[in-house]
């Protein structure tokens, strides 16, 4: 069984999916893993660095997308066409080992799952609804997962900004999570932010199932060195190291570069489109860090 990493933070704007997406692709293409990307954001930032939106259209027609597999969850007694492994697009980017699990623009219904949900904890006779949903974002994907999460070296889930159902699950079905931030004071309030909610949710599961995500570490991205950015960036990196440690924060910080934003509009990620950029050569540093970390 291979690893699961949740990329997360708190607040928008700090490179999670650029984060994922590269790493994913120097693990399969410079390690040689096996790699699954899950894009759990509406915004579907991930799913687009890896596929075209002509591409990405034609699959959802297909009802190819991660929703159909949320759905099956929800609503088991609906017969589903597709299987996870049909939906699952292998080789992306024509990357042996690189594969994406599609995410969608419209991924589930909280006021249906709260209906679903209550329904059950009436039938089983559960007078504390926060239990059977406690269970729910327990099971909801590593149920998912679970036929292919032995098919994998790394599962990594590209989490959407703050803290909703997916996320939870996310961080309950993981094995650690990595926090990209920028160096800057409200991203470093990000941080701060999720590990509070990691705490809270270890504790509220802590009487059905212990969840033992630990923290990878913190990777700063959007990194500039110029004298005048980098007085600023050393006091906000101080104080990250004070709260978290030397450990805590990866040595390799990616750095601003034209060519990672640019690389979108290839529906690639940099380290394919661009692999002796600045950027690149930092991701590539970074992974192996990760490898070494783990």
């Amino acid at each position: 069984m291979g690893y699961v990493i949740a990329t997360a933070n708190m607040k928008g704007g700090v490179g999670k999916t650029t984060v994922t997406v590269n790493l994913a692709t120097c693990l399969a293409k410079n390690h040689g893993k096996r790699v699954l990307v899950l894009d759990l954001d509406t915004q579907i930032s991930a799913t687009l660095s890896l596929m075209s939106p002509v591409d990405f259209a034609n699959r959802r027609k297909q009802r190819k997308t991660f929703r159909h597999l949320i759905d099956r969850v929800i609503t088991p007694e609906e017969k589903q066409k597709h299987t996870i492994q049909d939906i699952i697009q292998t080789e992306v980017c024509n990357l042996p080992g690189l594969n994406l699990l599609p995410g969608d623009i419209d991924l589930y219904d909280e006021f249906v799952v709260s209906e679903l949900l209550h329904q059950q904890a009436m039938s089983l006779g559960e007078k504390d609804f926060e239990t059977v949903w406690n269970r729910f974002e327990r099971i909801l994907l590593a149920k998912i997962l679970e036929p292919i999460r032995d098919d994998y070296d790394f599962i990594i889930l590209d989490c959407a900004p703050g803290y909703n159902l997916l996320t939870r699950s996310a961080l309950a079905t993981s094995d650690f999570y990595l926090l990209p931030a920028k160096p800057e004071p409200l991203s470093v309030v990000g941080i701060q932010l999720l590990e509070r909610r990691i705490a809270q949710l270890k504790d509220s599961h802590e009487h059905e199932a212990k969840i033992d995500i630990k923290m990878l570490g913190i990777v700063f991205t959007m990194f500039s060195n110029n004298i005048l950015n980098g007085r600023y960036y050393k006091q906000v990196l101080n104080r990250v190291y004070q709260d978290f440690g030397d450990a805590k924060v990866f040595k390799n910080q990616i750095p601003v570069d034209m060519n990672v934003a640019k690389a979108v509009d290839s529906f690639m990620p940099v380290v394919l489109s661009n692999p002796q950029s600045s950027g690149s050569r930092a991701f590539q540093q970074m992974t192996q860090e990760l490898l070494q970390k783990l």
